[in-house]
């Protein structure tokens, strides 16, 4: 789209163009922009070396350290939750049927550990240089070369399909409050950061866990990519496993209106 002001013959005479030296203007305008540079980079740095302090930390390693330091509390929330259930188990009147109750419940929200056969896949980018490796194909966008959110979805969404009793995103255990979300070529989950090959197990039957994985629609499609673009997929049978409790909080929030 063009601007009037910029259109060639609308305004300006060739008598008026006479004696005008374009060149010198832009000299101008080269040095007093370089001098903004020079400036602007003396007052951010303020007498440190910009590409070697080590002050200066990258935001990806602000998001590296926030993810430790997220697990770390996780860890001791865990632990309290813990001795304040062992306290509260001494004496809290309740039944060994209403006990019994409450540990069921306990399993089935994913608070406590469980055992049984299992299953993985695992998911991991391809390379950067990667070419089609099928005819008939584009040559690949860097967007064809990562994970994606709904590539881990699709595997979370078909193993819980096909009957898994617990299922682990790389070292954390899902609830049904669990978000599986990515930034870039990285993943979130639960305030932590990872980045791939990103690793899934599923407690289940082996058999009907494959199966569904085979069976859904999505990961058909993403199995076009491991073919094509070299996308990483593998899936393993780990004999008998034990997942973790989910140590996060539990705690639902809600919005509330603004009074």
């Amino acid at each position: 789209m063009s601007n009037s002001a910029d259109s060639p013959g609308t305004g300006s005479s060739p008598a008026r163009r006479r004696g005008f030296r374009p060149v010198r203007v832009l000299t101008a305008g080269v040095f007093a922009l370089a001098g903004l540079i020079f400036f602007t980079s003396f007052n951010t740095a303020k007498g440190t070396n910009i590409r070697t302090d080590t002050s200066l930390l990258k935001l990806s390693d602000l998001i590296q350290e926030r993810s430790r330091k997220n697990g770390e509390q996780d860890e001791s929330n865990a632990t309290l939750r813990h001795d304040i259930e062992s306290l509260a188990e001494r004496d809290d009147g309740s039944t060994k049927a209403e006990d019994a109750k409450l540990a069921a419940l306990e399993r089935n929200a994913g608070t406590q550990k469980l055992t049984g056969k299992a299953l993985s896949v695992t998911l991991n980018d391809a390379p950067p240089n990667a070419t089609a490796k099928l005819p008939g194909y584009p040559e690949p966008q860097p967007d064809y070369l990562v994970i994606h959110q709904q590539d881990l979805q699709a595997v979370v969404n078909a193993l819980w399909k096909g009957g898994a009793q617990g299922i682990k995103v790389m070292d954390q255990r899902l609830i049904s409050t669990s978000a599986v979300r990515c930034v870039g070529n990285t993943l979130i989950l639960q305030g932590r950061v990872y980045s791939p090959p990103y690793k899934i197990t599923a407690v289940g039957d082996p058999e009907k866990l494959r199966k569904t994985l085979t069976a859904s629609p999505a990961i058909q499609n993403y199995m076009v990519y491991v073919n094509v673009y070299g996308l990483g997929w593998k899936v393993e049978e780990d004999g008998r496993v034990t997942l973790p409790g989910y140590s996060g909080t539990v705690d639902l929030q809600y919005a509330k209106p603004v009074e």
